[in-house]
């Protein structure tokens, strides 16, 4: 029997998180449990997911590697969803995340995102975040895009099996961002990392925050950024942190 753990880790995302319970309380079939790793909110982030019923994980670690390790170790299902808290899923993720982890060639899969409010959607930087997912690995790993390397981003909604989750050390909570590019590598020694074709969207906070041309450098830079191997850490001073 597959059971899904879906972990959240969230920070101040009040704005968001009742949306995103909404969603994941109304999958059918349902995920065996919803886990929030909170790292230190100052709003009502918590009392939200308490409302919702959901089981509330706070934490000293910083940083959302850390939070979804934390997440991940306590989990008692054999499949694991990372969910950002700004993302809304299919009502059937369920049954998607058990029919592709049933295939063993598959390591780790993720979602095709939309960057979206409820007035439009960025369909220009969707795509090129779409593009990224194959381009960057080819470009810069095409020994591993030949192996199955994709590259997966959190919004795009990452599922594992509990025990190749483990099996790779999890996420690298020392890396301030792209830990998910960081263990799509890992996860390829392990099997393919799968591009479902299912949409999630997640919220255009950061684009409208930016403007779109901002945007649209910021990731690109990233993605040669990673790439040539920069160190994550220098690249955070580009990604200030937007709720």
């Amino acid at each position: 029997m597959q059971r899904l753990s879906i972990i959240i880790p969230t920070l101040n995302e009040e704005a968001c998180l009742a949306s995103t319970l909404r969603h994941v309380l109304a999958l059918d079939p349902p995920a065996w449990e919803v886990i929030v790793v909170d790292g230190g909110s100052s709003d009502r982030t918590t009392a939200i997911a308490e409302a919702a019923g959901v089981r509330v994980l706070r934490t000293a670690a910083t940083g959302r590697a850390a939070q979804m390790n934390e997440g991940a170790r306590v989990a008692r299902g054999n499949l694991l969803c990372f969910l950002h808290a700004d993302t809304v899923i299919p009502a059937d993720l369920v049954t998607i995340a058990a029919h592709t982890l049933a295939d063993g060639s598959v390591a780790c899969a993720g979602f095709v995102s939309l960057m979206a409010s409820d007035r439009r959607t960025c369909w220009g930087i969707s795509g090129m975040n779409l593009l990224k997912t194959y381009l960057a690995p080819l470009l810069f790993r095409p020994g591993q895009f030949l192996r199955g390397l994709r590259l997966l981003f959190g919004d795009q909604v990452m599922i594992t099996r509990r025990a190749t989750f483990w099996r790779v050390g999890g996420f690298d909570a020392s890396l301030p961002l792209l830990e998910d590019g960081d263990l799509c590598l890992r996860m390829v020694q392990q099997g393919r990392i799968q591009l479902i074709g299912r949409i999630v969207r997640s919220s255009d906070r950061r684009v409208r925050a930016w403007g779109a041309w901002k945007a649209i450098v910021t990731y690109l830079s990233i993605g040669i950024l990673w790439g040539l191997g920069m160190p994550p850490s220098r690249m955070r001073r580009f990604y200030e942190d937007i709720r």
